[in-house]
């Protein structure tokens, strides 16, 4: 059975960083794309970025140049780098996975999904 679980979340102030990561276990070669979602409080969960086994990444509007996502093939392990938190970043943050070849950005295309981690960025 893949599962993937989540760690890092946490409390911080606006401006600062904080890294999530994700380890993916159940899967003995590599997940063809990984990624992270968020929801926040009564929000659709959405897409934040993904990345494919060979490093193509995807990443929506609002987080370009603050998140970074990274991946480790032979570890199965996912990472998202988050610099310059805004208080909008507020959420849980959802570690997933897909068995499609190619950058999938739909929740509905994404196999497995971890429990979330909350992310709590204070104005």
């Amino acid at each position: 059975q893949v599962q993937p679980v989540e760690s890092g979340g946490g409390l911080v102030q606006a401006g600062g960083s904080l890294r999530v990561s994700c380890v993916v276990s159940g899967r003995a070669f590599s997940i063809p794309v990984m990624a992270w979602f968020r929801q926040a409080p009564g929000k659709e969960r959405d897409i934040v970025a993904a990345v494919t086994w060979n490093g193509t990444t995807y990443y929506t509007d609002s987080v370009k140049g603050r998140f970074t996502i990274s991946r480790d093939n032979a570890k199965n392990t996912v990472n998202l780098q988050m610099n310059s938190l805004k208080p909008e970043d507020t959420a849980v943050y959802y570690c997933a996975t897909s068995n499609n070849l190619f950058l999938k950005i739909r929740r509905d295309e994404y196999d497995y999904w971890g429990q979330g981690t909350q992310v709590t960025v204070s104005s």
